[in-house]
């Protein structure tokens, strides 16, 4: 069994932007107290608004941080997995009739097809990567 896996490029995991979203929340609340003892009311209009702002930005964050694509090969089965947004997508494939579509030159993904399925992989990859990993696949078609 061979497996390549392609993830999204993120700086933080989910637990670490919690962390990070509650050390913020705290400041702000901080803040916002400091100018509220002082009578200034209207901070909590603002600071309302940046932390709904800021929970929105990384819920979206959340969703795609754990985004990955897998491709796995045992015998003469392809397992292509997708995890993208919480939402899998698992298509099997035979890898004696699978073929790839080579990038076209300014493509962002390139294809698994087999008669009546396909599915576009490499979003998490550059480019140039794209050559090795189909280079690399190869041996184990046919």
């Amino acid at each position: 069994m061979k497996t390549w896996k392609m993830r999204r490029n993120c700086a933080l995991t989910p637990g670490q932007l919690l962390k990070f979203y509650l050390a913020l929340v705290c400041l702000s609340v901080t803040v916002a107290t400091g100018f509220l003892l002082v009578g200034v009311k209207m901070i909590l209009i603002f600071t309302a608004i940046e932390l709904t702002a800021v929970t929105i930005g990384f819920f979206v964050y959340c969703r795609h941080a754990l985004d990955f694509e897998e491709i796995e090969i045992q015998g003469t089965r392809m397992i292509v997995r997708k995890f993208i947004a919480y939402k899998e997508t698992v298509v099997e494939f035979n890898t004696r009739w699978v073929r790839f579509s080579q990038p076209q030159e300014h493509a962002k993904v390139f294809l698994i097809e087999q008669t009546g399925q396909s599915v576009e992989l490499g979003q998490f990859i550059r480019r140039e990567q794209f050559k090795g990993l189909i280079a690399e696949l190869r041996p184990y078609l046919g």
